[in-house]
């Protein structure tokens, strides 16, 4: 990796024997070795558990134990403890400032995984922390609007001169080099690593491991794998040890933890700098006479360590420049680039990304100038699922994306606003449209029997389920109607109806939602003095319905009361005395 950075380097002691032995307790005792997840899982799932699976001998960390950056935090924090981290972007310290897209990558991984395996306890900033150390958080932000570096990131070949060795697993597919790996990305996994846990984290089709979303993901499983908890100190420990076995690796990338947690921001893509300091490898060139550099003895091979051959030198790999502007390139026009529509129920994403193109006086494309993407007005919505704005580099035609934009749960339209900084091109907006949640099925979950007699109350509530797609459908708005008949859907003047706050009859519902389960319950309904059979309709956006019928009986009439018998007259007579004779 150091011919792609042209930085300082330093060697560390992490190879040598004091280290190795200082090692040695903690990783024997979590064994380090690869757990992969299922070959067919969706990004996000959860990996199999321990013992399924032994990796090869040479595969026993992450990164090959590659060479990684030891540049420390400053001292001062980036924020008070308790400082939002959700802050727009804002150019800042570079220890401090995130890029956007490789902030967004890393939140994105936390929330994926938090939603599939919570028991893991990911955190985001450990995730910034080994990227800091890996690649300088993708060379300083420097990735395309898919999240994919602008050149790849590779580090040294693994061939036993002064690292381990590795010989070739990929016939040269991530790393270019059909002899021995190298660590490849921003997260610099190794491509016998990354062959079992690659993730498609930007849903493009590929698990690339110079991606940073597709890397994020896949390092956040990792280190989640053998069911460890990352809020218990020693899981931890042993999930960064597992990244890369070095105690110094383990104390830089604890540092950089500790300090993003303290609070970070956003800063425009390719604006982050990179470290400096790094491990294992020697210094590529002379060192500034300006530059104080630290020196450390070289320590002597391990025993499993090959010697260096002289006869058989190393050849450097090509690599592709970056794309960068010409110094003197000023825009001219900022156009759309065939946009088109944005609309997008809320909670989904939009199906289409603003897209612009930038032409310099001469009419011709202007690479690697930084366009900003922003949300403007009253919405939840967001960019990359974190940000009101981030930055891209626009590519060699020109073109900027944006990354996805999220629709929020408020419905309405906003704007979506590209700007190229630094210049005075006139921005381009986009109008984006959120629809309410759709289903386009509505079943009734029982089938009992609904009847009421006039002037009491229905004895039992209905209770529905709404689907799109035979999935459930979640949080998505409802109107019942008590309508005249299935040929006239108007609503009715007369029969059930519902009552509102107080008391009054209500023939139309609306306001209603779906649980997080796709249910609703509707409330209590009420009959008036009309009898008969009714109907209630009840509709959502995307076309689902479903059509009840409400039954209304008199009551029973009273039965009359039977008479009470009158007692008839005695038709004995009083005897009379005769008459004497």
């Amino acid at each position: 990796m150091a011919a792609q950075f042209g930085r300082r380097l330093r060697r560390g002691a992490t190879s040598g024997a004091v280290v190795a032995a200082a090692v040695a307790a903690l990783a024997a005792s979590q064994a380090p070795g690869v757990v992969p997840p299922p070959s067919d899982s969706a990004a996000g799932d959860r990996p199999v558990g321990a013992g399924e699976a032994t990796p090869p001998a040479t595969d026993g960390s992450a990164t090959g134990d590659s060479p990684y950056y030891t540049d420390l935090p400053p001292l001062n924090t980036p924020n008070k403890p308790g400082t939002s981290i959700d802050l727009p972007i804002i150019t800042g310290p570079a220890e401090a400032g995130i890029p956007a897209s490789v902030l967004a990558a890393y939140k994105r991984a936390e929330q994926s995984i938090r939603s599939t395996d919570p028991a893991c306890n990911l955190p985001w900033q450990l995730l910034a922390g080994i990227g800091k150390v890996e690649s300088g958080q993708a060379r300083g932000g420097r990735v395309d609007a898919n999240g994919t570096t602008l050149s790849p990131i590779l580090g040294p070949v693994l061939n036993g001169v002064g690292f381990a060795n590795i010989p070739d697993t990929d016939d040269g597919a991530f790393d270019s080099d059909p002899t021995n790996d190298r660590a490849v990305g921003p997260m610099q996994f190794i491509p016998s690593t990354w062959a079992t846990w690659g993730q498609d984290a930007n849903g493009d089709g590929r698990k690339d491991p110079n991606n940073i979303y597709d890397a994020a993901q896949a390092a956040g499983m990792y280190l989640c794998a053998n069911n460890r908890d990352l809020a218990v100190k020693a899981d931890l420990d042993r999930a960064i040890l597992s990244y890369n076995r070095s105690t110094e690796y383990l104390r830089t990338v604890l540092s950089w933890f500790e300090y993003y947690k303290r609070g970070t921001h956003q800063v425009p893509d390719g604006t982050g700098l990179l470290p400096i300091d790094r491990s294992d490898t020697p210094s590529t060139g002379p060192t500034s006479p300006s530059t104080s550099a630290p020196t450390t003895p070289t320590p002597s091979p391990s025993p499993s360590t090959p010697k260096p051959d002289p006869s058989k030198p190393v050849t450097p790999q090509p690599t592709k420049p970056p794309v960068t502007p010409p110094a003197t390139a000023k825009v001219v026009t900022l156009k759309d680039a065939g946009t088109g529509t944005l609309t997008a129920p809320a909670g989904d994403v939009f199906a289409g990304r603003p897209t612009v193109e930038v032409r310099d006086a001469a009419g011709k494309p202007a690479a690697g100038l930084t366009v900003r993407f922003e949300i403007i007005g009253a919405t939840d919505a967001n960019l990359g699922g974190v940000a009101k704005s981030v930055t891209v580099l626009t590519g060699l035609n020109g073109r900027a994306v944006s990354p996805p934009v999220r629709a929020g749960e408020k419905t309405g339209t906003f704007t979506v606003r590209a700007s190229v900084v630094g210049q005075q091109a006139a921005p381009v907006s986009f109008t984006a449209t959120v629809t309410e949640r759709r289903a386009d099925t509505l079943v009734r979950v029982d089938t009992t029997e609904l009847t009421a007699t006039t002037g009491g109350r229905f004895a039992d509530r209905i209770l529905v389920k709404a689907t799109l797609d035979g999935a459930i459908a979640s949080s998505v708005g409802l109107t019942a109607t008590m309508i005249n008949s299935a040929a006239d859907p108007q609503q009715n003047s007369k029969g059930p109806y519902f009552k509102d706050a107080v008391g009054n009859p209500l023939r139309t519902l609306t306001g209603l939602k779906t649980d997080a389960f796709g249910l609703l319950t509707l409330p209590d309904i009420y009959a008036d003095d009309q009898s008969g059979t009714f109907l209630l309709r009840l509709t959502t956006p995307g076309g689902g319905s479903v059509t009840i019928e409400l039954n209304v009986t008199a009551p029973a009439p009273e039965p009359e009361p039977t008479p009470t018998p009158t007692p008839a007259a005695s038709s004995t007579a009083t005897p009379t005395a005769s008459p004497t004779p």
